[in-house]
């Protein structure tokens, strides 16, 4: 028989069960109120495993439908083609909005209907012979995405919509100033922006603002990784009418969110603008490692303070995670600092020393880098426990 309480992974059960029983000792709440809180929530791993089946369906769908189009369906005409995508598309938004599903099912639903408006765009432009490998027709993708996801407070299309979007806004600076620099200043600018939308998202919408939060992370170690790399091409930059629309938003999305916003939140905010100017010096400055068989000096130096730089912001991510109890954080930053570490060894450590002996001579460092803070955060909790005693 359904009970009707609403189900919740185990190890929160446990601890609202847990913080319920404190309520209880502490006088304020009543036995009675307990137990009704308690009985509104059952433990059930099934509502997590029905989402990771859902999404990952929703997302395989998607790209099938896109790689249907993609195909060109010769055998059918434009028309039957554009008909074709345009109905599942409305299908699936209409089975969103309309049908009586379950959470993690409808919003699978709403992100096949955003994949599919991709399709929309992309088919509708070869049925007008507009060339398929333009960036603004992926620009145009993302903004419908983001404006269904914001219509429908639904997580999916918002992360279809940033994905489109950040791809169209790097394709189009670099598109425009055909320059490698360019292009990392745009993805790190793209990781303000994503962190600011995030500290804006954190009072009302907190799973959007995760959303944006983890964007936040991927561009900030993204651009930070190409900016690392030795061999990276062209340094000079090329300003582009996109990339300075890019920074005025920017500008003004942190002025917002700093005004609006305290604590951690304001923090990440700084934290992601400071990484800006730290990543483009990192382009700038050319080691010449033109060949692999010597290094220099200053390709050495260069690569420690990438490492030393990588690390610092790698550490930052996790620990925000960490502190936020977002797990995908954590393993972003661990993830990231792994392939940087494996990439820098075969870019620039290879004459000096192998690989292995540069992860374990990360490894040391950061275990002493976690001691020495582990030893301060007690330290700090002593004293204020005896200044409140």
């Amino acid at each position: 028989m359904d009970t009707g309480a609403r189900p919740i992974a185990p190890r929160r059960f446990d601890w609202l069960n847990d913080e319920v029983a404190r309520w209880v000792d502490d006088g304020i709440l009543t036995e009675q109120t307990a137990g009704t809180i308690m009985r509104q929530y059952v433990a059930s791993r099934t509502g997590s495993l029905t989402r990771v089946i859902s999404y990952l369906g929703g997302a395989f769908l998607g790209v099938g439908l896109l790689w249907l189009v993609a195909t060109n369906l010769d055998e059918l005409s434009p028309l039957v083609r554009f008909m074709g995508i345009v109905v599942v598309w409305l299908a699936f938004t209409a089975a969103a909005e309309t049908l009586a599903l379950s959470r993690p099912l409808r919003g699978a639903f709403r992100g096949i209907a955003a994949i599919a408006f991709g399709g929309v765009i992309f088919q509708a432009a070869q049925s007008l012979q507009v060339p398929a490998y333009e960036p603004t027709l992926v620009g145009l993708w993302g903004v419908g995405a983001l404006l269904y996801a914001y219509a429908s407070a639904s997580v999916a299309p918002l992360v279809v919509g940033i994905v489109t979007t950040m791809i169209w806004f790097d394709w189009q600076v670099v598109a425009s100033s055909e320059s490698t620099f360019a292009g990392v200043f745009a993805v790190l600018v793209g990781g303000v922006v994503a962190t600011a939308m995030a500290a804006l998202h954190d009072r009302r919408r907190e799973s959007f603002g995760q959303v944006w939060r983890l964007a936040g992370g991927v561009l900030v170690l993204g651009g930070l990784f190409v900016a690392a790399i030795p061999q990276i091409g062209d340094r000079d930059l090329a300003w582009s009418s996109t990339l300075l629309a890019a920074l005025v938003i920017a500008a003004l999305l942190v002025a917002v969110a700093l005004g609006r916003t305290s604590g951690l939140s304001r923090w990440e905010v700084l934290a992601a603008v400071l990484i800006v100017p730290i990543g483009l010096a990192l382009v700038a400055w050319d080691p010449h490692v033109d060949d692999l068989d010597t290094v220099s000096g200053e390709a050495w130096l260069s690569a420690f303070v990438s490492i030393a730089v990588y690390v610092l912001v790698a550490g930052g991510v996790a620990v925000d995670g960490s502190v936020r109890d977002r797990t995908l954080l954590v393993v972003l930053a661990t993830g990231a600092l792994v392939v940087f570490t494996t990439m820098q060894s075969f870019a620039v450590f290879a004459p000096i020393m192998s690989g292995a002996t540069l992860f374990l001579m990360l490894g040391v460092l950061l275990l002493a880098t976690g001691f020495v803070f582990d030893r301060a955060r007690r330290g700090v909790a002593a004293n204020l426990s005896e200044a409140l005693s």
